[in-house]
């Protein structure tokens, strides 16, 4: 098994209140990387998968014969596009151009012709040989499509059409990303843009925050032609599971009819694909804690993409989601629901006037259906906590704490000061508060306490009595701290501690945080299948379809180029 470097770190189903310690890594890093085209050349090969338990799993998958057109999202570094990889090479195109696939058949011989289906286009398929559902590339051979995205933006899958029940358990699978081409002018400035953070105009801007800017790592500002797809992050999450029966089945026909003549008697397989026993549950081809490792790391040849979601409370991230396997998978993001924009590239719309009205529900479970997609939008704020969860104090503008207890160490600490003027919404924001951390805080909650008697200069007097986080250790790291960002973090567990000296303060991190760099903090948020069995690898938790959101504050730049 891989080394991976983890930390612990807390998260908590309804109201982010200590409760559980999980395994997380420490990176920041996301996106929906793929390659660009029209023009992709593609071939299907035969590799290992590399399990969280150590096992190295025989699967087939598409990738890249020759190098690519170009990388997306430009900022990402790394970039790669083996010629085997699970899933396939994201293919990421521009409304209105006509795609062309170039299949080359690289799997054994005794494998079989093999083939790609993009549901919902319209498919010319040229040479190869006549197969059930569509042209067939045979052993060696090649095959190509062509299709018009014209009125296609949105997340779309491709799969093999040939032998389905395996070779798509093999591995080959891929998503197709049809970027709008015209994303509406509001998505793009920040000033007009309707319920959003920020737009486009604030990536590159400071606002004068520590840790800005960033840079921006979206593939396009709106998921659809349509002002309410705005969004400011986004992650491509695949799903699929692996019976490693039949992989290992696969394995011993390959390697025993090797050198054997295509369509000769004998050289084909007989993979039994029923029952189905899957033991592995994938996430983009990865199992936690793998999935949480770096897009493109090098300990994942044929693994590039990751799933590690971040964002900075109010973001609308936007999900992309895709069923490449056989069950349906409850996906559960906790710390809110999911918005539906579209299913299948299709908004989802008002059948009464105004019909241009997005009318998609909000989803507690966003269920993956086998060979559907659907693109949705998650955001966080704090809204409803009932508690500060910016750590502010009434009183740390030069009085002393009034705990009687605990001295404010620092008492015109500005961090912990903050205003929160209300929008018409309840939310700080407007011009002015572009230059806060507090930025899009739930003003109702503005210096309200969580703690009874709390560690450094936040408010006292509320109704949770917290562990003290130098008795509730795991090593270097403990729970308790319900405040976002670093210096609330350190006001939170430090009761006399010079934050210019750093005497008397505590070398111990909050467990709900990341470390990259050292002082980040953020709150993490479970982010898993609700089917129990899928949370794990081999039956050992945790595993399987489990992620992490991690929500920033936002004088962190979130770093999605690695």
């Amino acid at each position: 098994m891989k080394a991976t470097k983890m930390t612990k770190t807390i998260s908590n189903s309804r109201l982010l209140l200590a409760a559980a310690a999980l395994l997380l890594t420490a990176t920041a890093d996301g996106a929906a990387p793929g390659i660009t085209g029209p023009t992709f050349n593609l071939t299907a090969q035969d590799a290992y998968l590399n399990q969280p338990d150590g096992q190295a799993v025989y699967s087939w998958g598409y990738g890249c014969n020759g190098a690519p057109a170009g990388f997306a999202p430009a900022a990402i570094t790394n970039a790669t596009c083996p010629t085997m990889q699970v899933p396939g090479p994201t293919l990421i195109v521009t409304e209105g151009a006509t795609v062309t696939v170039n299949l080359r058949n690289g799997l054994p011989t005794a494998a079989g012709n093999t083939s790609i289906l993009f549901p919902g286009f319209t498919v010319t398929a040229t040479g190869g040989v006549t197969g059930l559902l569509t042209q067939e590339a045979g052993p060696g051979g090649t095959v190509t499509y062509s299709f018009p995205t014209a009125g296609m933006p949105g997340t779309h899958p491709y799969y093999s059409g040939t032998q389905g029940d395996l070779q798509v358990e093999m591995g080959l699978y891929g998503a197709v990303i049809v970027l709008p081409s015209s994303p509406p002018a509001t998505c793009a400035n920040g000033a007009t843009h309707l319920t959003n953070l920020y737009g486009k105009s604030d990536y590159g801007t400071s606002h004068g925050i520590p840790g800005f800017p960033e840079q921006d790592f979206r593939l396009s500002t709106a998921a659809y032609d349509h002002p309410q797809s705005c969004y400011d992050r986004e992650y491509l999450f695949q799903w699929a599971e692996m019976d490693s029966r039949i992989h290992k089945q696969a394995l011993a026909q390959v390697t025993a009819k090797a050198g054997c003549t295509a369509g000769a008697v004998g050289c084909s397989l007989n993979v039994q694909t029923e029952p189905y026993h899957p033991a592995y549950f994938l996430i983009n081809g990865r199992s936690m804690p793998d999935l949480m490792d770096p897009n493109y790391a090098a300990e994942y040849p044929h693994q590039p993409y990751n799933g590690n979601p971040h964002m900075h409370p109010g973001e609308l991230t936007l999900i992309r989601t895709i069923g490449q396997g056989r069950w349906q998978h409850p996906f559960h993001e906790h710390a809110n629901h999911v918005r539906i924009l579209g299913r299948d590239g299709n908004l989802v719309l008002s059948p009464t006037s105004p019909a241009t009205n997005l009318a998609g529900i909000l989803m507690f479970n966003t269920d993956t259906t086998p060979g559907e997609s659907f693109d949705g939008i998650f955001y966080f704020s704090g809204r409803g906590l009932n508690w500060d969860p910016f750590g502010h104090h009434p009183a740390a503008t030069g009085a002393a704490n009034p705990s009687a207890t605990n001295q404010n160490p620092n008492p015109t600490d500005p961090l912990a000061s903050l205003t929160c003027t209300p929008d018409a919404n309840g939310y700080n924001t407007g011009v002015a508060a572009q230059t806060a951390l507090n930025y899009y805080e739930w003003c109702q909650d503005h210096n309200k306490p969580v703690q009874v008697v709390p560690f450094g200069d936040v408010a006292s007097g509320g109704p949770v009595t917290l562990p003290d986080p130098n008795v509730f250790t795991n090593g270097a790291w403990y729970g308790g701290t319900p405040y976002f960002g670093p210096d609330a973090s350190l006001r939170a567990s430090m009761a006399a501690c010079d934050t210019t000296t750093n005497a008397g303060c505590t070398t111990l991190n909050p467990a709900n945080t990341q470390a990259n760099p050292a002082s980040e903090r953020g709150w993490a948020f479970m982010w898993h299948s609700h089917n129990e069995r899928e949370i794990t690898t081999n039956n050992v938790f945790p595993g399987g379809m489990l992620m992490m959101m991690l929500v920033d504050s936002r004088e962190f730049a979130i770093d999605e180029s690695m």
